[in-house]
Protein backbone atom coordinates (compact mmCIF):
# COMPACT_ATOMS: atom_id res chain seq x y z
CA UNK A 1 0.00 0.00 0.00
CA UNK A 2 1.00 3.53 -0.61
CA UNK A 3 0.06 6.55 1.32
CA UNK A 4 -1.40 9.92 -0.44
CA UNK A 5 2.24 11.10 -0.76
CA UNK A 6 3.17 7.74 -2.87
CA UNK A 7 5.23 6.71 -0.43
CA UNK A 8 5.17 3.48 1.55
CA UNK A 9 2.16 3.11 4.30
CA UNK A 10 3.31 3.13 7.25
CA UNK A 11 1.30 0.44 8.48
CA UNK A 12 2.27 -1.69 5.72
CA UNK A 13 3.85 -5.42 6.85
CA UNK A 14 7.51 -6.02 6.36
CA UNK A 15 9.39 -9.47 6.91
CA UNK A 16 12.42 -10.00 4.66
CA UNK A 17 13.69 -9.08 1.38
CA UNK A 18 10.19 -10.06 -0.52
CA UNK A 19 8.30 -7.69 1.36
CA UNK A 20 11.22 -4.85 0.27
CA UNK A 21 10.11 -5.67 -3.80
CA UNK A 22 6.67 -5.94 -3.17
CA UNK A 23 6.86 -1.64 -1.54
CA UNK A 24 9.51 -1.27 -4.39
CA UNK A 25 7.02 -1.54 -7.26
CA UNK A 26 4.51 0.37 -4.85
CA UNK A 27 6.39 3.56 -5.44
CA UNK A 28 6.53 6.25 -7.87
CA UNK A 29 6.83 5.46 -11.40
CA UNK A 30 10.02 7.77 -11.45
CA UNK A 31 11.32 6.10 -8.44
CA UNK A 32 10.71 2.62 -10.32
CA UNK A 33 12.95 3.47 -13.47
CA UNK A 34 15.45 5.15 -11.58
CA UNK A 35 16.08 2.01 -9.48
CA UNK A 36 15.76 -0.15 -12.42
CA UNK A 37 18.40 1.72 -14.66
CA UNK A 38 20.35 1.72 -11.19
CA UNK A 39 19.80 -2.50 -10.94
CA UNK A 40 21.22 -1.99 -14.76
CA UNK A 41 24.42 -0.04 -14.06
CA UNK A 42 25.22 -1.68 -11.04
CA UNK A 43 25.09 -5.16 -12.27
CA UNK A 44 27.17 -3.92 -15.08
CA UNK A 45 29.58 -2.09 -12.51
CA UNK A 46 29.44 -4.85 -10.48
CA UNK A 47 30.64 -7.33 -12.83
CA UNK A 48 33.51 -5.16 -13.63
CA UNK A 49 34.88 -3.26 -10.99
CA UNK A 50 35.46 -5.71 -8.21
CA UNK A 51 38.08 -7.97 -11.03
CA UNK A 52 39.48 -4.56 -12.25
CA UNK A 53 42.79 -4.92 -10.01
CA UNK A 54 43.31 -8.64 -11.16
CA UNK A 55 43.02 -7.46 -14.75
CA UNK A 56 45.50 -4.67 -13.96
CA UNK A 57 48.03 -6.93 -12.37
CA UNK A 58 47.56 -9.38 -15.71
CA UNK A 59 48.06 -6.00 -18.04
CA UNK A 60 51.29 -5.58 -15.91
CA UNK A 61 50.62 -3.48 -12.93
CA UNK A 62 52.25 -3.41 -9.54
CA UNK A 63 50.63 -3.54 -6.42
CA UNK A 64 50.75 -0.19 -5.81
CA UNK A 65 49.86 1.05 -8.97
CA UNK A 66 46.68 -0.58 -8.22
CA UNK A 67 46.37 1.26 -4.90
CA UNK A 68 46.71 3.98 -6.98
CA UNK A 69 43.80 3.10 -9.12
CA UNK A 70 42.14 2.87 -6.06
CA UNK A 71 43.15 6.65 -4.89
CA UNK A 72 41.94 7.70 -8.46
CA UNK A 73 38.46 6.31 -8.10
CA UNK A 74 38.84 7.85 -4.49
CA UNK A 75 39.29 11.84 -6.82
CA UNK A 76 36.38 10.47 -9.06
CA UNK A 77 33.71 9.65 -6.52
CA UNK A 78 34.85 13.03 -4.81
CA UNK A 79 34.36 15.26 -7.55
CA UNK A 80 31.02 13.34 -9.18
CA UNK A 81 28.75 13.54 -6.10
CA UNK A 82 27.44 17.44 -5.76
CA UNK A 83 28.01 18.72 -9.42
CA UNK A 84 24.88 15.72 -9.96
CA UNK A 85 23.32 16.34 -7.07
CA UNK A 86 22.96 19.99 -8.20
CA UNK A 87 22.35 19.69 -11.76
CA UNK A 88 19.40 17.03 -10.42
CA UNK A 89 17.90 20.33 -8.17
CA UNK A 90 18.46 22.66 -10.57
CA UNK A 91 17.21 20.89 -13.63
CA UNK A 92 15.64 17.71 -13.31
CA UNK A 93 16.94 14.59 -14.38
CA UNK A 94 16.05 12.76 -17.81
CA UNK A 95 19.18 14.17 -20.18
CA UNK A 96 21.45 14.07 -17.19
CA UNK A 97 20.33 10.32 -17.17
CA UNK A 98 21.11 9.96 -20.68
CA UNK A 99 24.25 11.95 -20.90
CA UNK A 100 26.15 9.81 -17.86
CA UNK A 101 24.49 6.31 -18.54
CA UNK A 102 26.21 6.75 -22.45
CA UNK A 103 29.38 7.94 -20.37
CA UNK A 104 29.34 4.79 -18.64
CA UNK A 105 28.47 2.40 -21.61
CA UNK A 106 31.53 3.79 -22.88
CA UNK A 107 33.80 3.35 -19.83
CA UNK A 108 33.25 -0.64 -19.72
CA UNK A 109 33.89 -0.32 -23.79
CA UNK A 110 37.26 1.23 -23.02
CA UNK A 111 37.86 -1.35 -20.39
CA UNK A 112 36.88 -4.03 -23.15
CA UNK A 113 39.53 -3.32 -25.43
CA UNK A 114 42.06 -2.28 -23.20
CA UNK A 115 44.32 -5.35 -23.73
CA UNK A 116 43.83 -5.24 -27.97
CA UNK A 117 45.74 -1.56 -27.91
CA UNK A 118 48.74 -3.53 -26.34
CA UNK A 119 52.04 -1.07 -25.49
CA UNK A 120 51.82 1.79 -27.35
CA UNK A 121 54.65 5.12 -27.26
CA UNK A 122 52.93 8.46 -27.24
CA UNK A 123 55.65 11.16 -27.57
CA UNK A 124 58.50 9.04 -26.32
CA UNK A 125 56.18 7.97 -23.35
CA UNK A 126 55.21 4.55 -23.21
CA UNK A 127 52.23 3.90 -22.58
CA UNK A 128 51.07 0.42 -20.80
CA UNK A 129 47.56 -1.08 -21.40
CA UNK A 130 46.65 -0.88 -17.51
CA UNK A 131 46.63 2.97 -18.05
CA UNK A 132 43.03 2.82 -19.76
CA UNK A 133 41.63 0.73 -17.42
CA UNK A 134 42.12 4.56 -15.36
CA UNK A 135 40.54 6.70 -18.72
CA UNK A 136 38.01 3.82 -18.54
CA UNK A 137 37.02 4.28 -14.97
CA UNK A 138 36.63 8.31 -15.33
CA UNK A 139 33.84 7.47 -18.04
CA UNK A 140 32.23 4.39 -16.31
CA UNK A 141 31.65 6.18 -12.53
CA UNK A 142 29.87 8.80 -14.75
CA UNK A 143 26.77 7.51 -14.05
CA UNK A 144 27.29 7.87 -9.84
CA UNK A 145 27.37 11.44 -11.02
CA UNK A 146 23.73 11.75 -11.04
CA UNK A 147 22.96 8.43 -9.10
CA UNK A 148 24.14 9.47 -5.50
CA UNK A 149 22.16 12.91 -5.01
CA UNK A 150 19.62 12.23 -7.39
CA UNK A 151 18.75 9.09 -6.08
CA UNK A 152 18.61 10.24 -2.27
CA UNK A 153 16.39 13.25 -3.34
CA UNK A 154 13.91 11.09 -5.48
CA UNK A 155 13.41 8.49 -2.65
CA UNK A 156 12.93 11.18 0.12
CA UNK A 157 10.15 13.04 -1.91
CA UNK A 158 8.46 9.90 -2.38
CA UNK A 159 8.82 9.01 1.19
CA UNK A 160 7.44 9.63 4.58
CA UNK A 161 10.10 11.21 7.02
CA UNK A 162 9.75 8.25 9.27
CA UNK A 163 9.82 5.88 7.01
CA UNK A 164 12.91 6.85 4.96
CA UNK A 165 15.38 4.03 6.06
CA UNK A 166 12.23 1.41 4.66
CA UNK A 167 11.90 3.53 1.74
CA UNK A 168 15.61 3.08 1.04
CA UNK A 169 15.57 -0.36 2.36
CA UNK A 170 12.96 -0.89 -0.85
CA UNK A 171 15.07 0.48 -3.92
CA UNK A 172 18.44 -0.53 -2.12
CA UNK A 173 17.35 -4.22 -2.17
CA UNK A 174 16.42 -3.83 -5.73
CA UNK A 175 20.07 -2.16 -6.65
CA UNK A 176 21.61 -4.91 -4.82
CA UNK A 177 20.39 -7.73 -6.41
CA UNK A 178 22.52 -6.74 -9.32
CA UNK A 179 25.30 -6.47 -7.06
CA UNK A 180 25.06 -10.37 -6.03
CA UNK A 181 23.82 -11.31 -9.90
CA UNK A 182 26.58 -9.43 -11.36
CA UNK A 183 29.65 -10.80 -9.70
CA UNK A 184 28.51 -14.49 -9.55
CA UNK A 185 27.54 -14.20 -13.48
CA UNK A 186 31.13 -12.53 -13.92
CA UNK A 187 32.33 -16.26 -12.08
CA UNK A 188 30.41 -17.94 -14.66
CA UNK A 189 31.97 -16.36 -17.19
CA UNK A 190 35.09 -16.05 -16.20
CA UNK A 191 35.09 -19.95 -15.88
CA UNK A 192 34.88 -20.25 -19.98
CA UNK A 193 38.31 -19.73 -20.32
CA UNK A 194 41.47 -20.05 -18.56
CA UNK A 195 43.15 -17.47 -19.19
CA UNK A 196 41.96 -14.41 -16.96
CA UNK A 197 42.40 -11.40 -19.30
CA UNK A 198 40.04 -13.67 -22.14
CA UNK A 199 37.24 -14.37 -20.58
CA UNK A 200 37.23 -11.40 -18.51
CA UNK A 201 36.44 -9.61 -21.84
CA UNK A 202 33.48 -11.73 -21.93
CA UNK A 203 32.71 -10.43 -18.78
CA UNK A 204 33.05 -6.51 -19.81
CA UNK A 205 30.60 -7.28 -23.35
CA UNK A 206 28.37 -8.20 -20.75
CA UNK A 207 28.54 -4.95 -18.91
CA UNK A 208 27.97 -3.16 -22.31
CA UNK A 209 25.17 -4.85 -23.22
CA UNK A 210 23.60 -3.85 -19.93
CA UNK A 211 24.83 -0.30 -20.43
CA UNK A 212 22.65 0.60 -23.37
CA UNK A 213 19.92 -0.85 -21.92
CA UNK A 214 19.89 0.64 -18.79
CA UNK A 215 20.50 4.02 -21.00
CA UNK A 216 17.83 3.43 -23.27
CA UNK A 217 14.65 2.52 -20.65
CA UNK A 218 15.71 5.07 -18.25
CA UNK A 219 15.68 7.76 -21.01
CA UNK A 220 12.42 6.24 -22.81
CA UNK A 221 10.47 5.87 -19.80
CA UNK A 222 11.95 8.67 -16.71
CA UNK A 223 8.91 11.34 -16.47
CA UNK A 224 10.79 14.75 -15.02
CA UNK A 225 8.05 16.43 -14.60
CA UNK A 226 7.57 15.67 -10.70
CA UNK A 227 10.96 16.23 -9.85
CA UNK A 228 11.32 19.33 -7.41
CA UNK A 229 13.85 22.04 -8.51
CA UNK A 230 16.22 23.81 -6.29
CA UNK A 231 18.49 27.29 -7.02
CA UNK A 232 20.81 27.35 -9.77
CA UNK A 233 24.40 26.32 -9.30
CA UNK A 234 26.67 29.20 -8.22
CA UNK A 235 29.86 28.12 -8.49
CA UNK A 236 32.75 27.54 -5.52
CA UNK A 237 30.84 30.02 -3.79
CA UNK A 238 27.62 28.22 -3.45
CA UNK A 239 29.67 24.72 -2.36
CA UNK A 240 31.46 27.04 0.92
CA UNK A 241 27.79 28.02 1.40
CA UNK A 242 26.43 24.46 1.11
CA UNK A 243 29.08 23.23 3.67
CA UNK A 244 28.08 25.86 5.93
CA UNK A 245 25.05 25.12 6.00
CA UNK A 246 25.08 21.16 6.18
CA UNK A 247 22.61 20.08 9.12
CA UNK A 248 24.51 19.97 12.38
CA UNK A 249 23.65 16.74 12.58
CA UNK A 250 25.77 15.18 10.33
CA UNK A 251 28.72 16.24 11.34
CA UNK A 252 29.61 13.63 13.65
CA UNK A 253 27.99 11.50 11.37
CA UNK A 254 30.76 12.17 8.74
CA UNK A 255 33.35 12.31 10.99
CA UNK A 256 32.95 8.79 11.99
CA UNK A 257 31.59 7.47 8.46
CA UNK A 258 35.01 9.65 6.90
CA UNK A 259 37.29 7.13 9.16
CA UNK A 260 34.86 4.14 8.39
CA UNK A 261 35.50 4.89 4.59
CA UNK A 262 39.07 5.92 4.79
CA UNK A 263 39.50 2.61 6.45
CA UNK A 264 37.72 0.59 3.83
CA UNK A 265 39.68 2.37 1.04
CA UNK A 266 42.53 1.54 1.92
CA UNK A 267 42.14 -2.27 1.33
CA UNK A 268 39.21 -2.45 -0.38
CA UNK A 269 40.64 -2.47 -4.22
CA UNK A 270 42.89 -5.37 -2.83
CA UNK A 271 39.98 -7.97 -1.70
CA UNK A 272 40.39 -9.95 -4.96
CA UNK A 273 44.14 -9.84 -4.53
CA UNK A 274 43.90 -11.53 -1.31
CA UNK A 275 42.24 -14.65 -2.75
CA UNK A 276 43.38 -14.37 -5.81
CA UNK A 277 47.00 -14.27 -4.92
CA UNK A 278 47.78 -13.96 -1.44
CA UNK A 279 45.86 -17.02 -0.33
CA UNK A 280 45.62 -18.39 -4.00
CA UNK A 281 42.25 -20.17 -3.13
CA UNK A 282 39.77 -21.49 -5.35
CA UNK A 283 37.58 -24.31 -5.05
CA UNK A 284 38.48 -28.25 -5.90
CA UNK A 285 35.31 -30.33 -4.60
CA UNK A 286 32.78 -33.03 -5.28
CA UNK A 287 29.01 -31.74 -5.10
CA UNK A 288 26.44 -35.10 -4.91
CA UNK A 289 23.45 -33.10 -5.96
CA UNK A 290 20.02 -36.31 -6.94
CA UNK A 291 22.41 -39.29 -7.14
CA UNK A 292 24.64 -38.20 -9.17
CA UNK A 293 28.08 -36.48 -7.75
CA UNK A 294 29.75 -33.93 -9.63
CA UNK A 295 33.60 -32.35 -9.75
CA UNK A 296 33.46 -28.51 -9.31
CA UNK A 297 37.27 -26.89 -10.08
CA UNK A 298 37.06 -22.72 -9.96
CA UNK A 299 40.18 -20.76 -10.24
CA UNK A 300 40.66 -18.29 -7.61
CA UNK A 301 39.37 -15.66 -9.83
CA UNK A 302 35.55 -17.37 -10.19
CA UNK A 303 35.34 -18.54 -6.72
CA UNK A 304 36.40 -14.74 -5.73
CA UNK A 305 33.37 -13.77 -8.06
CA UNK A 306 31.13 -16.28 -5.54
CA UNK A 307 32.53 -15.21 -2.70
CA UNK A 308 30.61 -11.19 -3.84
CA UNK A 309 27.79 -13.14 -4.36
CA UNK A 310 27.86 -15.10 -1.23
CA UNK A 311 28.32 -11.30 0.58
CA UNK A 312 25.35 -9.78 -1.07
CA UNK A 313 23.02 -12.62 -0.27
CA UNK A 314 23.76 -12.33 2.91
CA UNK A 315 22.77 -8.29 2.34
CA UNK A 316 19.83 -9.26 0.50
CA UNK A 317 18.31 -11.04 3.58
CA UNK A 318 19.82 -8.55 5.80
CA UNK A 319 18.57 -5.23 4.51
CA UNK A 320 14.98 -4.72 5.17
CA UNK A 321 14.84 -6.63 8.80
CA UNK A 322 17.36 -3.98 9.65
CA UNK A 323 15.53 -0.99 8.39
CA UNK A 324 11.99 -2.32 10.46
CA UNK A 325 14.82 -2.69 13.29
CA UNK A 326 15.13 1.11 13.25
CA UNK A 327 11.88 1.95 13.26
CA UNK A 328 11.90 0.53 16.94
CA UNK A 329 15.67 1.22 17.73
CA UNK A 330 16.46 4.04 16.41
CA UNK A 331 18.62 4.64 13.20
CA UNK A 332 22.08 5.08 14.83
CA UNK A 333 22.35 1.70 16.55
CA UNK A 334 21.91 0.15 13.24
CA UNK A 335 24.35 2.41 11.30
CA UNK A 336 26.67 1.80 13.95
CA UNK A 337 26.88 -1.88 13.64
CA UNK A 338 27.45 -1.65 9.91
CA UNK A 339 30.35 0.39 10.38
CA UNK A 340 31.88 -2.08 12.99
CA UNK A 341 31.74 -4.77 10.18
CA UNK A 342 33.55 -1.98 7.93
CA UNK A 343 36.14 -1.47 10.56
CA UNK A 344 36.60 -5.38 11.03
CA UNK A 345 36.68 -6.88 8.30
CA UNK A 346 40.18 -6.05 7.20
CA UNK A 347 41.58 -8.74 9.96
CA UNK A 348 39.12 -11.02 9.43
CA UNK A 349 39.82 -11.30 6.22
CA UNK A 350 43.42 -11.14 6.26
CA UNK A 351 43.83 -13.28 9.82
CA UNK A 352 40.65 -15.83 9.66
CA UNK A 353 42.59 -18.45 7.77
CA UNK A 354 45.99 -18.61 9.81
CA UNK A 355 43.29 -18.50 12.94
CA UNK A 356 41.02 -21.75 11.87
CA UNK A 357 44.37 -23.60 11.28
CA UNK A 358 43.27 -27.10 9.77
CA UNK A 359 39.89 -26.78 11.20
CA UNK A 360 38.02 -25.83 8.38
CA UNK A 361 39.43 -25.97 4.83
CA UNK A 362 40.25 -22.38 3.45
CA UNK A 363 37.56 -21.99 0.62
CA UNK A 364 35.26 -22.37 3.75
CA UNK A 365 36.86 -20.42 5.97
CA UNK A 366 36.86 -17.76 2.88
CA UNK A 367 32.90 -18.23 2.53
CA UNK A 368 32.38 -17.57 6.65
CA UNK A 369 34.84 -14.18 5.96
CA UNK A 370 32.56 -12.99 2.67
CA UNK A 371 29.18 -13.45 4.75
CA UNK A 372 30.37 -11.88 7.54
CA UNK A 373 31.62 -9.15 5.16
CA UNK A 374 27.84 -8.71 3.90
CA UNK A 375 26.75 -7.81 7.78
CA UNK A 376 28.25 -4.55 6.92
CA UNK A 377 24.95 -3.85 4.18
CA UNK A 378 22.69 -4.06 7.38
CA UNK A 379 23.29 -0.20 8.67
CA UNK A 380 23.37 1.27 4.36
CA UNK A 381 19.86 2.50 4.58
CA UNK A 382 19.77 3.62 7.88
CA UNK A 383 22.76 5.61 7.06
CA UNK A 384 21.33 6.92 3.97
CA UNK A 385 18.45 7.82 5.80
CA UNK A 386 20.36 9.49 8.58
CA UNK A 387 22.13 11.80 5.54
CA UNK A 388 19.14 12.75 4.05
CA UNK A 389 16.57 13.05 6.36
CA UNK A 390 17.47 16.29 8.09
CA UNK A 391 17.51 18.08 4.59
CA UNK A 392 15.04 20.64 3.35
CA UNK A 393 12.87 19.16 0.91
CA UNK A 394 14.19 20.66 -2.91
CA UNK A 395 18.05 20.38 -1.46
CA UNK A 396 18.20 16.33 -0.93
CA UNK A 397 20.56 16.53 -3.97
CA UNK A 398 22.91 19.17 -2.97
CA UNK A 399 23.24 18.11 0.97
CA UNK A 400 23.96 14.27 -0.21
CA UNK A 401 26.51 15.84 -2.75
CA UNK A 402 27.98 18.16 -0.06
CA UNK A 403 28.40 15.09 2.15
CA UNK A 404 30.02 13.03 -0.25
CA UNK A 405 31.61 15.78 -1.39
CA UNK A 406 33.75 16.12 2.41
CA UNK A 407 34.27 12.55 2.68
CA UNK A 408 34.80 11.31 0.02
CA UNK A 409 37.46 14.24 -0.90
CA UNK A 410 39.55 13.07 2.72
CA UNK A 411 39.57 9.52 1.54
CA UNK A 412 41.26 10.54 -1.72
CA UNK A 413 44.76 8.89 -0.50
CA UNK A 414 43.58 6.03 0.89
CA UNK A 415 43.74 3.42 -1.14
CA UNK A 416 47.60 4.54 -2.48
CA UNK A 417 48.48 4.37 1.61
CA UNK A 418 46.99 1.11 1.34
CA UNK A 419 49.02 0.32 -1.69
CA UNK A 420 52.07 1.62 -0.21
CA UNK A 421 51.91 -0.74 2.55
CA UNK A 422 50.97 -3.93 0.72
CA UNK A 423 53.92 -3.25 -1.39
CA UNK A 424 56.22 -1.50 0.30
CA UNK A 425 55.83 -3.30 4.21
CA UNK A 426 53.33 -6.00 4.35
CA UNK A 427 49.50 -6.69 2.99
CA UNK A 428 48.80 -8.16 7.27
CA UNK A 429 50.11 -4.58 8.01
CA UNK A 430 47.87 -2.63 5.40
CA UNK A 431 45.15 -4.30 6.71
CA UNK A 432 45.57 -4.02 9.82
CA UNK A 433 46.21 -0.57 10.20
CA UNK A 434 43.05 0.02 8.32
CA UNK A 435 41.09 -1.59 10.75
CA UNK A 436 42.40 0.97 13.76
CA UNK A 437 41.41 3.42 11.60
CA UNK A 438 37.39 1.91 10.97
CA UNK A 439 37.53 1.25 14.68
CA UNK A 440 38.36 4.84 16.05
CA UNK A 441 35.76 5.87 13.56
CA UNK A 442 33.16 4.15 14.69
CA UNK A 443 33.52 4.83 17.98
CA UNK A 444 33.54 8.23 17.29
CA UNK A 445 30.14 7.59 15.75
CA UNK A 446 28.88 5.77 18.85
CA UNK A 447 30.06 8.70 21.09
CA UNK A 448 28.91 11.85 19.64
CA UNK A 449 26.65 10.86 16.55
CA UNK A 450 23.18 12.07 16.77
CA UNK A 451 19.84 10.36 15.87
CA UNK A 452 17.15 11.70 13.57
CA UNK A 453 14.56 13.42 14.85
CA UNK A 454 11.65 11.43 13.15
CA UNK A 455 12.88 8.30 14.43
CA UNK A 456 14.22 9.41 18.03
Amino acid sequence: MTDDRGGVDAEAEESGPLDAFRRFFALERDVLVLSAAMFAFSLGFQMTNRFLPEYMVALGASGFVVGLFGTFGNVISAIYPYPGGAVSDRIGSRYALAVFGLLSTLGFLVWLVAPGVGTITVGGVTVEPWVWIFVGLVLAQAWKSFGLGATFAVVKQATDPSRLAAGFASTETFRRTAFLVGPVLAAVLIGLRSEFTVSFRFVLAVAVVFGVLGTLVQHALYDASDDSFGDSFAGLDEIRRDLREMPEPLRPLLVGDTLVRFANGMVYVFFVLVVTQFFEVGLDATVALGGFAYDVSLSPQAFFGYLLGVEMLVALLIMVPASKLAERVGLKPVVAVGFAVYALFPVVLIYAPALAGSALPLWAVMVAVFAFSGLRFAGLPSHKALIVGPAERGAGGRVTGTYYLLRNTIVIPSAAVGGYLWDFVSPEVAFTVAAVIGVVGTGYFLAFGEEFEAYA
